[in-house]
């Protein structure tokens, strides 16, 4: 038999083992919302895409294109990109808003989209996680000079910093 002084130890413990295993049920129950909006949910582990702080028209145009390894090369790298406009990368406009540019390793450019983060930072890349794997991250722009890097740490090697310098207008 259990004295009195332990009794009421034990039905502590079974009290709040009860109480557990019914928040635990509860947490577990699916009930129906009650609010009139149909949102639709991210997936989970999935945040909600953001939008980036730079619109994909800024980044629209024809661009001198180097890249650069070692930061002490930067400014070498943009009078290289610069010299590049005679023979211009161009970004185009996609249909769904995005931006026409090339993936890493592939030869055909596609349409991609400009995605923020919570952190701040804006990339570059399909539609998807951020940042996803193909995703580059946009390091700097200034409306003039845009300087990517991928996300992939096989291409970010392979490719460097890219460096894409505004070409003049025209004549």
């Amino acid at each position: 038999m259990i004295s009195s002084r332990n009794a009421r130890t034990v039905a502590n413990l079974a009290i709040a083992s009860a109480l557990t295993i019914l928040l635990a049920a509860c947490n577990s129950m699916s009930l129906p919302s009650l609010s009139s909006s149909s949102a639709p949910q991210a997936e989970p582990g999935e945040a909600p895409e953001m939008p980036a702080t730079i619109r994909s028209d800024e980044i629209v145009g024809r661009w001198g294109l180097a890249s650069f390894q070692n930061p002490n090369d930067r400014a070498r790298t943009e009078a290289a990109a610069r010299g590049q406009c005679k023979q211009p990368y161009v970004i185009g406009a996609g249909t769904s808003g995005g931006v026409v540019m090339h993936l890493a390793d592939q030869a055909t450019p596609q349409e991609l989209r400009l995605k923020g983060s919570p952190g701040g930072k804006n990339y570059i890349g399909p539609p998807g996680p951020t940042p996803g794997e193909q995703d580059r991250e946009i390091v700097s722009f200034d409306g003039r000079v845009l300087i990517t890097r991928f996300i992939d740490k096989d291409a970010a090697v392979r490719y460097g910093n890219m460096v894409y310098v505004r070409c003049a207008p025209r004549a």
